[in-house]
């Protein structure tokens, strides 16, 4: 397991510009040992088209997992794509997250048996976001050098993980569960540990909170988390929030599921 076989999870819907640069990003990893299996909540024919496409010229083999668009189910079809998956270490992405040269690899580096990993993001602004998605164009040595000028202009929340790549130390395990600091868009775990608690909570429909309760599951059961701060930063293209009208109530029962198992130790 020094060396696990990887596949990435990726989430889309509807946005085949950002699928693209996603893609693109991943089209230069350093490790290229890995498939992608993609998770389509429901996208139209456009995002179908440009999958086909770059399943013809992709250095890499994509699996398209797709379902009905019935609302936000991105648990279920998650699921549908870990259960088709073949790697035996699982990194999710989202499809409007552009990743470093080394993703794959930082994240290798991290995988240790028994933990999974919750890696951070760096937000982009809206001006640059529409540049990218306009141009439908990656190149990893030109926007390097202009990070410090996109920070400086607030086209970007950080700029210094660029730049600072941390090794795996100790001091990165969680020693109990916390509800910050874990994206959805950046998390890793092995396969065999996600299929022990049943993959994500399909009664969480909506937006918000399936990955805190994955995680909190995860670690329930057992296995310890590990930040990938520092490591693994992904690029989140900038979009006007998604409806928050389901986060309270998936809050609740996450919270439900936590206070459950307080009152049973």
């Amino acid at each position: 397991m020094n060396n696990p076989t990887v596949s990435i999870v990726l989430a889309t819907y509807n946005w085949p510009e950002a699928l693209k640069l996603v893609l693109l990003s991943l089209a230069i990893q350093t490790d290229k040992d890995f498939d992608v299996v993609i998770a389509d909540d429901g996208s139209k024919a456009s995002t179908q088209e440009l999958i086909d496409h770059y399943k013809k010229i992709a250095p890499f083999h994509i699996q398209h997992e797709w379902q009905e668009d019935r609302g936000f189910r991105k648990s279920k079809i998650l699921n549908q794509a870990i259960n088709s998956a073949q790697g035996q270490y699982l990194i999710f992405l989202d499809g409007d997250c552009i990743v470093q040269p080394d993703f794959v690899a930082q994240h290798r580096k991290l995988a240790k048996v028994g933990c999974l990993v919750t890696g951070g993001r760096i937000l982009l602004g809206p001006k640059v976001t529409m540049q990218l998605c306009q141009d439908g164009e990656w190149s990893y040595p030109a926007w390097k050098w202009k990070t410090f000028f996109y920070w400086l202009t607030g086209q970007m929340n950080k700029w210094l993980p660029f730049f600072v790549k941390l090794p795996d130390l100790k001091t990165r395990i969680y020693d109990q569960f916390k509800w910050s600091r874990i994206k959805g868009c950046n998390m890793a775990a092995w396969r065999v540990d996600v299929l022990k608690i049943n993959g994500f909570d399909e009664s969480l429909e909506g937006w918000g909170h399936e990955d805190a309760d994955f995680v909190f599951r995860l670690q329930n059961s057992g296995v310890k988390r590990k930040s990938g701060s520092w490591a693994t930063e992904v690029l989140h293209l900038w979009h006007k929030m998604a409806d928050k009208a389901t986060a309270e109530k998936n809050a609740e029962i996450v919270r439900a599921k936590i206070l459950a198992k307080k009152t049973i130790a």
